[in-house]
């Protein structure tokens, strides 16, 4: 693979639980190019969504390594790491974590406000980026005002309001309908093209992981297909 935007190396993670550790990842190898639609598809405590958050920064490997356009994250400093997961990464959660405090604009705006965007830069993206996602007349409404479809939608533009390279999605789908969750990946395929950014999603969902370009499945913390 020419150029790829993201290399995992002999991945482990474990996680000490009282007397007893759990091997989440077991050696993962996994090179991902860019642009490219990759879905992880896997059971419940497969090691998806670990793999996800290590490879956006939010959690750190025991063993192996993850190269970002180049760059060994293992070798940040924290302020690197977390100017990593603010610019370069975008994240979509299934439970989409809006603060219910704010309204749409307000929590797609967050994460410009916390890279000290001007307020009013950061506005108009906001705006600019709800009306992409079909929520031009919501952009006063708080989360509880909201539909899932409409949350997951705002948090979707809040990943995107700093212009990431990389999106990544943990069960975009999970908390949504049929309907719903179908417009959801639809709506992400079509930014990630517009935008030519790289999309990964983890998903138990056969029916999402085949909209993506290519499927890698993890079983008890081993990619078994795919690669």
């Amino acid at each position: 693979m020419n150029d790829p935007i993201l290399s995992v190396r002999g991945l482990t993670k474990d996680y000490v639980m009282a007397r007893r550790t759990l091997q989440v990842l077991r050696g993962v190898d996994l090179e991902v190019a860019r642009g490219e639609f990759l879905a992880l598809r896997g059971a419940s405590g497969a090691g998806k969504s670990t793999l996800l958050h290590l490879m956006g920064g939010l959690d750190m490997p025991n063993a192996g390594e993850i190269v970002f356009a180049g760059k060994n994250l293992a070798q940040f400093s924290e302020a690197q790491l977390t100017s990593f997961r603010n610019h370069q990464v975008g994240f979509v959660f299934q439970s989409y974590h809006l603060l219910p405090e704010l309204d749409a604009l307000e929590n797609a705006c967050l994460p410009a406000r916390i890279a000290r965007t001007p307020v009013a830069t950061a506005a108009r993206r906001g705006r600019e980026l709800l009306e992409r996602v079909g929520l031009a007349d919501r952009l006063d409404h708080h989360p509880s005002e909201l539909s899932g479809g409409e949350q997951q939608r705002v948090a979707i533009a809040r990943a995107l309001i700093n212009g990431p390279e990389l999106l990544l999605a943990d069960e975009p789908t999970g908390n949504l309908d049929s309907r719903n969750g179908g417009e959801i990946i639809e709506l992400l395929k079509a930014l990630c093209a517009e935008r030519k950014m790289t999309l990964i999603i983890a998903t138990h969902d056969a029916r999402v992981a085949a909209q993506a370009g290519r499927v890698i499945e993890l079983i008890d913390g081993r990619m078994v297909k795919g690669g």
